[in-house]
């Protein structure tokens, strides 16, 4: 397999903050690298350094001769001008005629999907200007691509086109995400940026779940490692409380050896303390059955209606998962319910004092020329949390700031660490309800997973709108797709709703070609006919067993049961990506039918 880049003892840092040290990994042909790491070990400083366009404080990038690199970042702006006109842009200075430039830009702005060419680009919905910026990158051929967050920001149709794009056999990339279902469908090799590893890097061939299988072995060898240390210098240290003078070579050598199984000590002990920010939300714990009540609520906006007739009711203990298009009124949704806008038609009634809590996901404006120190605890030196005050050094920590940045400023801080800023003023509101608007963007996996526990430990109601399909599944027991205004789809989980999706898919399908089945299954070889009947009959199989993984999640055992819970949500996924494969094979030999 050939090397398309090296990285040889990699270091990088700002102030005094190290980001990585002596990072060292390769990237081959046909790798799809899923790049993940605790906010702020500088995932996004790295795709930038291997794109060139910031240096290493040392060590050295080298790559194939020739290789031509593609970075998509995580945020694009366009000006005004047609998306033609910006994939023009693109391929200025490259060696073609008008015409060929016209034939490829055409190409590629039917690949991901624009019908229009004459679109103004700075118009776009977060998730068509994912797309063009990933033609952009793609118009230039090249052979590495390295995408920056690709997920953030996208609604569910973007996040599943972009999925599918990358699943094929011709790309060679590296991402970063923390969207461990786009992890797990889209790469086939994952690297973790962590000093829990003597490297600070650890190298994962295979999909999502083998890397968290590989890491739990990792970390329990390195927790065995630590026990077994821990009694040799127990027995070192009594040795030296002797009183044992270095006279003799073979004492000098052992005293010499006795300091450095102190020292590979201190750094195991180190790796292995696991550190995780602390959220708890504060419930009011209230008993009114009824918290709010929708009937027939309806609204649209600038003459487009949004949706219509909505009614549910949210009691304690409730989580509703909210999905569909940008622009279907999800948000909307919810500033109607934290009393920001009004409905057009219907009722809303609520329980007398409820708070509402509601997160929005263009977060608080923080003023970037704060410290972090006054944007924790802009009142002075403590918070008031759970009726008790905290100072400002204990809540700092909490969210796993170390004391030494407090004094930073908010602009030199990362999009995950400012989002944990805004989880830090969430908290600190007790609620009966919260509403969740994309709360999950810019985390990075381990304060994921401390969230889910977080949101399933509240007694409160909630409604979610988030493109984490991970946390949809894990935390919400009923998910509303608000996507065609006359009629609102409700689904027990995630698993539901994707399978009625391909269900709807496959009928449209079957409806449009109805008469012509039997002349096309002849153009399929006796095996590909095989192959079609079989998947067929083993899709029904899958989504049963889905449903079975999905209902064991709602039962409390499962739940309250972490290795248990995470043991179900691994089998899921494997059987989600195994359906979904299916699907595309399926739609593969349909086409050629």
């Amino acid at each position: 397999m050939s090397s398309l880049l090296n990285t040889n003892n990699l270091s990088k840092s700002y102030g005094l903050k190290t980001l990585f040290k002596n990072i060292s990994f390769s990237v081959f042909s046909h790798d799809r690298i899923g790049l993940i790491g605790p906010n702020g070990s500088g995932k996004s400083t790295l795709l930038k350094i291997l794109a060139n366009l910031e240096s290493a404080d040392g060590g050295e990038v080298t790559t194939k001769r020739s290789l031509k690199i593609a970075y998509v970042p995580q945020m694009v702006f366009y000006e005004s001008r047609s998306i033609k006109d910006v994939l023009l842009n693109s391929l200025k200075g490259e060696n073609l005629s008008e015409y060929d430039k016209d034939l490829l830009v055409d190409k590629w702005l039917n690949k991901v999907g624009f019908k229009d060419a004459r679109v103004d680009a700075s118009k776009l919905s977060g998730g068509w200007q994912k797309r063009l910026s990933i033609a952009e990158a793609f118009i230039l051929s090249p052979e590495l691509l390295l995408l920056d967050e690709p997920t953030n920001h996208l609604d569910l149709e973007s996040l599943l086109w972009l999925e599918k794009f990358l699943q094929k056999k011709d790309l060679n990339f590296m991402l970063v995400s923390h969207d461990r279902y786009f992890l797990q469908n889209a790469c086939n090799k994952i690297i973790e940026i962590s000093s829990v590893y003597p490297n600070h890097i650890f190298v994962s061939d295979g999909s999502y779940l083998d890397f968290l299988k590989k890491k739990e072995a990792f970390l329990q060898g390195q927790i065995k490692q630590e026990k077994t240390l821990s009694t040799k210098a127990r027995r070192e240290a009594q040795w030296l409380k002797q009183g044992v003078k270095a006279r003799t070579t073979k004492s000098r050598s052992r005293i010499d050896e006795a300091h450095e199984i102190f020292e590979r000590l201190s750094n195991l002990k180190k790796r292995n303390e696991t550190k995780k920010t602390k959220i708890d939300f504060t419930s009011t714990d209230r008993g009114t059955k009824k918290l709010i009540t929708l009937k027939s609520v309806s609204k649209s906006i600038n003459g487009k209606e949004l949706f219509k007739n909505l009614s549910f009711i949210l009691s304690p203990k409730t989580r509703i998962g909210l999905i569909g298009p940008n622009g279907c009124g999800k948000t909307t949704l919810l500033k109607i319910m934290a009393e920001e806008l009004v409905q057009d038609s219907g009722t809303i009634k609520k329980a007398n004092n409820l708070k509402i809590v509601y997160f929005d996901q263009h977060r608080m404006k923080l003023d970037e020329n704060l410290t972090l120190k006054e944007a924790l605890c802009p009142s002075g030196e403590f918070v008031t949390f759970q009726n008790k005050k905290i100072h400002v050094n204990s809540w700092c920590q909490r969210f796993l700031f170390p004391k030494d940045i407090l004094g930073s400023q908010i602009k030199k801080l990362s999009g995950g660490e400012r989002a944990r800023i805004s989880i830090a003023h969430l908290l600190l509101e007790p609620a009966d309800v919260l509403l969740l608007d994309e709360p999950t963007n810019d985390l990075d996996i381990q304060t994921l997973d401390t969230l889910e526990e977080s949101l399933l430990e509240f007694n409160g109601a909630i409604i979610l709108i988030t493109h984490d399909r991970f946390l949809i599944d894990r935390v919400c027991n009923s998910i509303i797709f608000l996507e065609n205004k006359d009629e609102i789809s409700v689904f027990s989980d995630y698993a539901q709703f994707e399978a009625s999706r391909r269900n709807d898919k496959i009928s449209k399908k079957e409806k449009s070609k109805h008469k012509k089945i039997d002349s096309n299954i002849k153009k399929l070889t006796y095996s590909e006919k095989t192959e079609i009947e079989t998947i067929e009959k083993d899709i029904p199989k899958l989504e049963k067993e889905i449903s079975n993984l999905n209902a064991l999640l709602n039962q409390k055992d499962v739940i309250e049961n972490k290795d248990r819970l995470n043991e179900v949500c691994r089998e899921l996924a494997i059987l989600e990506n195994e359906i979904e494969m299916l699907y595309i094979r399926w739609e593969e030999l349909d086409k050629k039918a």
